[in-house]
């Protein structure tokens, strides 16, 4: 039996379930992404890698970044993680980084224990425990991912779980993280 929840973390729990379940958000195989018309600059916030150092998207200028945010307490984030972690796999040769970004309390410690726990071997330990980044992203529930592009800008947005490693969403991603150049025009 696992550790004992606390009532905060039983009630984020419900929320997620809630919002992955949300009319319109979700259907068969996964979640839908809302691709954003125009692409969007994302708030200037900082999280962390496993060892404590302060990163920020302009770290991964020229990559495609897939940012998940995430918690282990978290029923809908969960059950999405071994489809991020094949994602991640799939798409690390084609210059994307699906960053998995924790939202727990406890730390890397915690997420490594998940991470062992469930033999996510493609995912590397990114955190943001108290919030901040999630926040000043206009995050409002778990599972949230984001897919940013070469640029460094918002391309689409999902809220709730999603099949991230289907074959339609992988070649949604690398389509998505091309920067709009002169030839190209927004999706």
């Amino acid at each position: 039996m696992g550790p004992r929840m606390t009532r905060r973390q039983a009630v984020q729990g419900l929320v997620c379930s809630a919002i992955a379940l949300a009319p319109g958000q979700a259907q068969a195989g996964g979640g839908q992404l809302e691709v954003h018309r125009r692409r969007v600059a994302l708030a200037p916030a900082d999280f962390l890698n496993e060892a404590g150092e302060r990163r920020s998207i302009a770290d991964f200028r020229q990559r495609g970044v897939v940012m998940n945010i995430w918690a282990t307490w978290c029923p809908p984030c969960v059950e999405e993680m071994p489809a991020l972690d094949r994602l991640a796999g799939l798409v690390a040769d084609s210059g994307i980084d699906v960053l998995a970004l924790s939202q727990d309390r406890g730390g890397a410690p915690v997420v490594r224990a998940f991470y062992h726990r469930h033999m996510l071997r493609s995912l590397s330990v990114w955190l943001d425990p108290q919030g901040a980044a999630a926040r000043a992203w206009g995050v409002r529930g778990l599972p949230t991912t984001l897919i940013v592009d070469r640029d460094g800008l918002e391309a689409a947005r999902l809220q709730g779980a999603a099949a991230w490693d289907s074959p339609e969403m992988v070649a949604q991603i690398l389509r998505l993280v091309e920067p709009i150049g002169p030839a190209r025009t927004a999706t």
